[in-house]
Parts: structure tokens; sequence; C-alpha cells
């Protein structure tokens, strides 16, 4: 199954023309997760045609205003639009309080239903995937994500024809990828004969830290890890202020065997510059790609 990511939002603290603030929207079955939601995010659902009712989940990574200043827009407009789910909020610690400040300052047309939790470790487990959060270093209570999917059985269509199975029967054979045996025309049919093992992938998403071991664990076989570049080589200012270089993120996916690196969150200073970013990236670590916002991928 492919999983749909929208880069939203790329950009550092300070926005460009070409670059707005950070977010990020994943897509798995009926889940629509938002990563962080920066100021601007719910023009870029409205320029992408995305429907923010859709949403199911937001992570966010941390309380500084570029990944977060989106929120009480996006609320309103939920509001507005007569959201009917519980939006299911996830945060570091202090996440609670900023959510029921933000809802004190702006005065509400209407209220949608909300779930906060502060999480660390193992916090969500779906019948497709589970959530981690680990804490970063970056100066501010800062979350970084994973998304690991679970295996799943497929049925494998080229047995189907040569065990010459009737449409009509077709619905049963649903119960094989739940690893039960389905009984047709007087036979027992077993998960092992007609299914086969689909690869679980791991999505990470690290955002704004200094190296840390706990980036290495988020990244580690990572099929895609979605990681901060906001400077090229400035490696003392990038500590300064708790952030990497593109170097450092390179050399941490391929340390880590990640498959797939997209590097964001980049400084205003490399506008229009973005590809000696990824020359830089790509002769470190060639899967590398530098997101732009808008941009559409499938893992």
């Amino acid at each position: 199954m492919k999983i749909p990511i929208t880069f939203l939002g790329t950009s550092q603290a300070i926005p460009t023309a070409t670059r707005n603030h950070t977010s990020i929207l994943m897509q798995y079955n009926e889940e629509n997760i938002l990563i962080d939601c920066g100021e601007g995010t719910q023009r870029q659902f409205r320029k992408l045609h995305l429907n923010p009712c859709k949403l199911t989940r937001i992570l966010i990574t941390h309380w500084h205003g570029d990944h977060v200043l989106g929120l009480p827009g996006l609320f309103q407009t939920l509001a507005l639009n007569n959201y009917n789910k519980t939006l299911h909020i996830y945060g570091p610690k202090g996440t609670k309080k900023y959510i029921n400040e933000i809802l004190k300052i702006f005065v509400p047309v209407e209220k949608i239903k909300m779930e906060i939790k502060e999480v660390s470790g193992k916090f969500l487990e779906t019948k497709d995937f589970t959530i981690s959060a680990l804490s970063l270093q970056h100066g501010a209570p800062t979350n970084g994500y994973m998304i690991e999917e679970k295996e799943k059985l497929r049925i494998d269509k080229s047995k189907l024809k040569k065990l010459k199975i009737e449409k009509k029967d077709l619905k049963k054979l649903t119960q094989l990828t739940q690893g039960k045996s389905v009984k047709l025309n007087n036979k027992t049919i077993t998960p092992k004969q007609l299914t086969y093992k689909t690869e679980a992938k791991k999505i990470s998403f690290i955002f704004d830290t200094k190296l840390c071991a706990n980036l290495n664990k988020l990244a580690k076989d990572s099929d895609l890890a979605i990681i901060e570049g906001t400077y090229l080589d400035e490696e003392e200012l990038a500590k300064k202020y708790g952030h990497m270089t593109i170097t450092q993120s390179a050399k941490a996916a391929k340390k880590n065997k990640v498959k797939q690196l997209i590097l964001t969150h980049i400084s205003q200073r490399y506008e229009h510059k973005e590809k000696i970013l990824e020359k830089t990236a790509k002769s470190i670590f060639k899967n590398s790609i530098i997101a732009h916002d808008k941009m559409k991928i499938e893992i």
C-alpha cells in the first residue's frame, strides 16, 4: 500500500516567497495526520485542494511559533465547517497548557471536540500502524516521531487464478488476510496457501534538534526519514540554535541505514540555492532530496 505524504511548508523560522512555515500531511486509509501546523498551513490545504475536515490527528514537535502559529486559524476553519470528529492532538510536555491558552486568547465562533495528550514512547497503536515519540534537543521540549506500519497479509492474485475461485466466493477470502483459514467447496484454504506478507514501512519525522542519541533511534532503518537541514555547513551556528546542517543530516541518514532522506526546514539564506544543498547531501548520502512546498510523494 502506498502512503501519500504532502509537504505543506518547508521553511525555517522565517518563511520565504517560496517556502511556507513547517507542516506535513501524511495520509493512511482513513487517517489524515498533520505533523506541525505553521502559519499559513490551512491556505496550503486550499491551494492543494485538500479538505482539512478530513484531519484525524495532529503531531506537534515543539511550541516554537513557526511550527504552531497555524493552529488558531485551523481550529476556526474546522469549527466553521462543522468538523464532526474528535481531533486528536499529541505533543511534548506543555502541549495541554498551550492549547488551552490558544482557546482562551481567541474568541471561538464554534467549538470542536479535541483530545490532547502529552506523549513519550509508543503512544498510539491502530490495526495498521504504531506511532512513537522520542525527545530531541532543541532548547524547548521537543518530540521527534516515528510511524511504523505493521506487516500485513495480502492475497496473491496469481494464485487465485490457479485455484479457479468464483467471484461470489472472493469476499470470503478476506478472512485469509486476518490469518484465518477459509472453507470453500469442502476444501480448506489456509493463509499460507494464498497469501503473502507485505513489507512493513517506517517513516521518521525529525525536525528541530541538535545531533543526539534519540535522533539515531528515530532514523534507524527508516524507509523514509524526513530530517531538518537548516544550514549548509555552519556547524557552530547550527549548534548555537539547536539545529542541524545538511552534512550532519546526510551523515545521520547514512549511519542509520535510511533508505530515503528528505531534508526540510530550510533557512531563508538558501532561497533559490537548493541545488547547492542537494549536491552536498547527495555527495554523502545518494538518496537525498531537498523538500519544497506542495511536494507530494508516495512511499
